[in-house]
């Protein structure tokens, strides 16, 4: 007896108005972490350096969608960020809270351009629509 090919659910997206003000509040804490980076007096070229490594947490892609979509939405949400910044402010740790600030910024600049928490189903499958390029993103 044959098992049927594990199979997801069709992912649901947010559309219309409420998707705009998603990616209005994405803008908003992507320039909000530029102005609280540039009050801490951090060096410039480490916002940029450090700006896309968040995008490691794709690693669990290699694998399967399933982890992938965890590990993803782990490193792309704001609760670790916010964790590493608070723990970096409390401690005084410099290093610790440029690099939750720029964390948070990546979060904010993904979601500003359409790159949401993933669904198991696929990379493509985003809470604020799908990255494939067949299906309009823009509802």
């Amino acid at each position: 007896m044959t098992h049927p090919p594990h199979t997801f659910p069709e992912p649901t997206y947010v559309t219309g108005k409420p998707r705009r003000w998603l990616r209005l509040d994405a803008a908003v804490v992507f320039v909000a972490s530029v102005a609280v980076f540039h009050l801490t007096h951090q060096r410039w070229w480490l916002y940029p350096l450090l700006l896309f490594v968040p995008d490691v947490f794709m690693i669990g892609y290699l694998r399967n969608t399933t982890l992938g979509a965890l590990l993803y939405n782990l490193g792309h949400s704001y609760l670790l960020a916010s964790l590493v910044l608070a723990w970096g402010w409390s401690g005084h740790h410099h290093l610790a809270s440029a690099v939750g600030i720029i964390w948070l910024g990546h979060v904010g600049f993904d979601r500003l351009f359409g790159y949401g928490l993933k669904y198991d189903s696929d990379f493509t499958h985003t809470h604020l629509g799908s990255l494939s390029k067949g299906r309009p993103t823009t509802r």
